[in-house]
């Protein structure tokens, strides 16, 4: 896995805040999975909420969460740049940190027809 260094840290915390604290502890606790398509090599992630019902939002890292906050927080208000679930796909991909789930092309197509 790789190391962040504490000015990477210090420049993350201020560009997401308070969601960087909650996107690290999912990646911490494993919340991270990332579905395959095979052969194509399509994917999409699936993050773990953090409420006690552990809910999980499909996401597409730079781009689209399935949760409440994404369409609350970015979309309607534009007051953050992504949610905690977009930003711990992030972290997790560029870490390697992830769960990896390969699936067939017709399996995850089933998955997207859902969102």
């Amino acid at each position: 896995m790789v190391a962040v260094t504490e000015e990477q840290l210090s420049i993350l915390h201020f560009l997401f805040g308070k969601n960087l604290e909650r996107a690290t502890k999912i990646v911490d606790q494993r919340g991270v999975k990332k579905i395959s398509g095979q052969p194509s090599g399509r994917s999409i992630f699936q993050v773990v909420g953090e409420s006690r019902r552990k809910e999980e939002y499909f996401c597409f890292p730079e781009h689209y969460c399935a949760c409440y906050s994404f369409f609350y927080d970015i979309v309607n208000r534009g007051e953050q740049l992504c949610c905690k679930h977009q930003l711990a796909a992030r972290l997790a991909a560029a870490l390697g940190a992830f769960i990896d789930v390969k699936v067939s092309d017709e399996q995850l197509a089933l998955l997207l027809i859902k969102l």
